[in-house]
């Protein structure tokens, strides 16, 4: 097997001396950070700091007080660039570190794809939720890494090995649960342009990787970079439409305050308060009375039907339609990258149609199957994909909004299940009546949002749950859903490989 690499020393703590450029031309519009003499480019955005949803003054504030950042940057950015991404991400810097080792190993470290086709699937991946964000930042970096430009003027421009990529990278962005091991057979079948297990294996993860940063970017309000340099002569994909508008109706910081009528929600306060209740209610059950396993069924099925009318039944009336189109308009830019454009989400449990079987995450686990399959085709990523998504998952400062002391692992359990159960993935060790109980309506809209159809996301969206948490919760959430979206993908992916291998 062929493994293409930068001449990079084996320790990642080394490898800062020859990840950035500092030949590289600077914009006047670029702030520049030096650090240790490293110089890292940041990027103006077109509107105010990093994010649309959150005030600059609190992204500022954490990328001053943490130098961390900036070293982390200077290790493991590909582009030599504190983006508005990690911008964001540096509220919660022990995550982060986590994901921009992962993200450079994926990238740029010993594996069995070229470092130009690496950059390429992570376009494919982010234009199946039209991220024009990911899109231009990866075109960028495909040049950079010696990628042939003519590939960027669509699909049909790229090997026929590439372009085979384009229904499993359909079926993982937008109904994973389709995927069998037919699928990946037709891949890896003997021919010319055939897929090996292990460059199947790093492409499915790049392919999740960036699915699940699509929802990390329109969930957090993630802005387009400020940078008027045309890479390579390429011309840039435009901001999508539906940002821009979003942006400009509604989506103005200091004057997007909502109001209870808004969403019927009560005051925000007692919403924190009704909250904490339900949480001390909830523990007090679980260790008086825990509820049978034919019980904890019927709650799964209950929540998987019920998640079929979080969106239909929420989003499209509750929000002005001007903020979520049925249709969006895919622009030629983005639409080059992918085929089938119309497939998108739909629901696990649909109504009316066939029974689709319930991924019983303890059939197939990532602990005990998905880690160590990864692993064995895929050198140590098994190690960095494992160590994020547990950070993730415990991460916790002991706060709920103005509370203090507070153990949150029933709400973060919460999150990460839901985003499970609307894949149809179920844990049997799990009450998902605690999803009722935790998760109010709002908040499940975003969630299925967030996960599902990340491009229609709006700050009004954002804003409507949880409204007296601080952002960096909210980030937190994202970072979750982000994580269990990613999970639910490779599980899937790999029981198909699994079963091909058996």
């Amino acid at each position: 097997m062929k493994v293409w690499c930068h001449s990079f020393p084996s320790s990642f703590r080394s490898s800062s001396s020859l990840l950035l450029c500092n030949s590289q031309p600077t914009s006047t519009n670029n702030r520049q950070i030096f650090f240790k003499d490293k110089r890292i480019r940041v990027s103006q955005p077109l509107t105010r700091g990093p994010s649309a949803f959150i005030p600059e003054k609190e992204v500022v504030q954490a990328n001053t007080v943490d130098e961390r950042t900036n070293f982390l940057v200077e290790e493991y950015s590909t582009s030599g660039r504190l983006d508005n991404i990690t911008q964001v991400m540096s509220l919660h810097t022990q995550y982060l570190e986590s994901f921009l080792r992962s993200q450079f190993y994926m990238l740029r470290m010993d594996g069995p794809l070229p470092l130009p086709h690496r950059h390429y699937i992570a376009i494919m991946a982010a234009a199946r939720h039209q991220c024009s964000y990911l899109i231009n930042m990866h075109v960028d970096e495909f040049l950079k890494t010696g990628g042939i430009a003519e590939w960027l003027n669509g699909l049909q421009y790229v090997p026929q090995r590439l372009k085979n990529l384009n229904e499993i990278n359909k079926l993982l962005a937008h109904r994973p649960w389709l995927i069998t091991k037919e699928h990946i057979q037709k891949l890896v079948k003997t021919g010319e342009n055939n897929w090996s297990l292990p460059e199947l294996v790093h492409a499915v993860v790049l392919l999740a990787h960036y699915h699940a940063l699509a929802s990390f970017v329109f969930g957090s309000g993630i802005n387009p970079e400020r940078d008027p340099e045309i890479s390579n002569g390429f011309r840039l994909i435009p901001v999508n439409n539906f940002c821009v508008c979003d942006l400009a109706n509604d989506n103005n910081i200091e004057n997007a305050s909502l109001t209870g009528s808004n969403f019927g929600i009560v005051d925000s306060l007692s919403e924190l308060e009704a909250l904490m209740e339900r949480m001390k209610r909830l523990q007090e059950e679980r260790e008086d009375e825990e509820a049978s396993q034919e019980e904890m069924t019927t709650r799964f099925e209950k929540e998987k039907k019920e998640s079929l009318f979080v969106v239909s039944g929420d989003t499209f009336h509750s929000f002005p339609h001007s903020d979520f189109e049925d249709d969006m308009i895919i622009t030629s830019d983005v639409s080059r990258y992918i085929e089938d454009p119309g497939f998108g989400y739909e629901d696990f449990a649909r109504r009316g149609e066939e029974h689709l079987p319930t991924f019983r995450a303890q059939d197939y686990t990532w602990e005990n199957h998905g880690f160590s399959l990864v692993n064995r085709l895929y050198s140590d990523i098994g190690h960095l994909l494992d160590e994020k998504f547990r950070m993730v998952y415990n991460l916790t400062y002991n706060t709920m909004a103005t509370h203090e002391d507070v153990d949150t692992t029933m709400l973060r359990r919460a999150l990460f299940n839901y985003v499970h159960c609307m894949f149809g993935i179920r844990y049997d060790d799990y009450d998902y009546g605690e999803v009722n109980q935790l998760l109010e309506r709002s908040l499940k809209v975003y969630i299925k949002t967030v996960t599902c159809y990340p491009e229609r996301t709006t700050k009004r969206m954002y804003d409507s749950y949880w409204r007296q948490f601080k952002h960096s919760e909210k980030v937190h959430v994202n970072l979750l859903l982000m994580e269990a979206r990613m999970q639910a993908e490779l599980l899937y992916a790999l029981r198909a490989i699994t079963r091909h291998l058996t």
